[in-house]
């Protein structure tokens, strides 16, 4: 293990980060909010630890191997979440405990939206933007952004693409060259956000908050700078701009490239997992829709089935209405579709759209071959077959899934949350959707220590994905 390689480059991320924080510090000195002290110390903080990281192993200069890759992969969300709480400590509105902050923290950077705030609206513009940020970096993660850096460092970076990347196919990559690909990739996510932003100006939004929710609209982190978040707007234009732009972010990434560097539309129209993906969601909302009509259930009107609909499968996690007051078939569908979650390639979190399709694909395989032992069935997506490996290492991330979900949720059984408040909550958390049941419908501010620690563990395991994380929890990880 290269454990020069791996200091040198969480330094680096702790620079870039600590760059970063001039955005709420250039917020604070426009307002005037008195908050420019707490940014201040934060960016010194984690400008002199990244400086002691890097500095003395600055003339290290070697390709990442795998096992780095894992490493510095685990370590990005940790450090950097621990990092990220500090302006939540050193805010003299809120002087978060370290766990509150911490929690608030990995909530941002892993895009889940859970809250241990009460009053959003009476904090600061700077340490608003702040929490915006985290999730924006987060949600492409800067770990792709320190890869297009790294090369001229003397630094590889495809192990930690692999890594940090989601979906059941990590290689396919848009241009031959790592750096190019995060450059890519962050190029479209650029853009979307300031796309994003005017759409909502436009719309009626302020420029603040119309920067604001750009960065968690096209993160899908769900972030807002209001309690009752895009319902505070209480506009049909706004809802609509956000459905859009939450159903663009959920699409892989690379589908956007190509999309524009062909300057067809078609091709969205040639991808499985989007033509999916679409029906899933209308599938959801006449479900509901069909449901409401039945029980003659005239609360509910079809712009907020439809906003809470694609909030939820996206795993961005905004709110337009009091959701949890719905009936409880229409809340726990809402819960359940977030572990389908977004496209593989995307900002989202949950399974996977691809990875659902492929398993649903098996299972026809697996009953067709009752019927027919002998034949060859074979499983296609997009042209291309899916072989046996892919196939055993998508059932093993499933059980895998599952069994981490059931697993958190009885921890937060035995520290004494109920039935509904954990079950939920592991689910929001897991999945990176924020919102949750029970307890925790409002914010997560009042559940007790333990659960909140099990729940950040909850947020970076769905952001790595589950197996990025457990591989280096395992003893066989440090052995060889």
């Amino acid at each position: 293990m290269n454990y020069s390689i791996i200091l040198k480059i969480i330094g680096i991320m702790l620079i870039l980060f600590s760059l970063m924080l001039f955005i709420p510090i250039s917020v604070s000195l426009f307002y005037s909010d008195g908050n420019l002290e707490t940014f201040l110390n934060s960016l010194a903080i984690t400008l002199f630890f990244g400086l002691i990281l890097y500095l003395p192993n600055i003339k290290s200069r070697s390709d990442i191997k795998t096992k780095e890759g894992f490493l510095i992969v685990v370590l990005f969300w940790l450090i950097l979440s621990i990092f990220g709480s500090i302006p939540f400590m050193f805010d003299k509105q809120l002087s978060l405990s370290f766990i509150d902050a911490f929690f608030e923290s990995i909530s941002g950077w892993t895009t889940t939206g859970a809250t241990v705030i009460n009053n959003i609206d009476i904090l600061s513009p700077s340490l608003l933007i702040y929490r915006q940020e985290l999730q924006w970096l987060g949600g492409m993660g800067i770990v792709i952004l320190a890869l297009a850096i790294l090369p001229m460092l003397g630094v590889g970076g495809m192990h930690l693409y692999k890594a940090e990347s989601t979906g059941p196919i990590k290689d396919n990559k848009i241009s031959p060259r790592i750096a190019e690909t995060a450059k890519s990739l962050w190029s479209i996510y650029l853009g979307l956000t300031i796309i994003c932003a005017i759409a909502y100006y436009l719309a009626g939004m302020s420029i603040f908050d119309s920067i604001a929710h750009s960065f968690s609209t096209i993160a899908i982190g769900g972030f807002s700078t209001h309690n009752l978040s895009i319902g505070y707007f209480n506009s049909n234009l706004i809802e609509l701009i956000c459905v859009f732009f939450m159903i663009i972010s959920a699409l892989n990434f690379i589908l956007h490239f190509m999309a524009i560097k062909t300057k067809d539309i078609k091709t969205y129209l040639h991808d499985t997992e989007f033509k999916s993906y679409i029906l899933i969601i209308l599938f959801v909302f006449l479900t509901i829709v069909l449901y409401t009509y039945i029980e003659k259930n005239e609360d509910l009107t079809a712009m907020q089935i439809l906003f809470q609909s694609v909030s939820f499968i996206t795993t961005s996690g905004f709110t337009s209405t009091t959701y949890y007051s719905w009936p409880s078939f229409v809340t726990s569908l809402l819960i359940v579709i977030s572990f389908i979650g977004a496209c593989a390639g995307s900002t989202g979190g949950g399974l996977k759209v691809i990875r659902v399709i492929i398993l649903f694909k098996l299972l026809k395989k697996e009953l067709l071959k009752i019927i027919h032992p002998t034949a060859e069935i074979p499983i296609r997506v997009n042209q291309s077959n899916i072989n046996e490996e892919t196939s055993a290492t998508l059932y093993n991330f499933f059980i895998f899934y599952i069994l981490s979900y059931l697993a958190l949720s009885f921890l937060l059984l035995m520290s004494g949350l109920d039935m509904i408040t954990s079950f939920s909550a592991v689910a929001s958390c897991i999945n990176n959707l924020g919102p949750g049941l029970g307890d925790v419908a409002l914010n997560y501010g009042d559940i007790n220590i333990f659960a909140k620690y099990v729940l950040s563990f909850a947020m970076i395991l769905g952001r790595l994905e589950i197996f990025t994380l457990l591989i280096v929890m395992t003893p066989y990880f440090w052995k060889y």
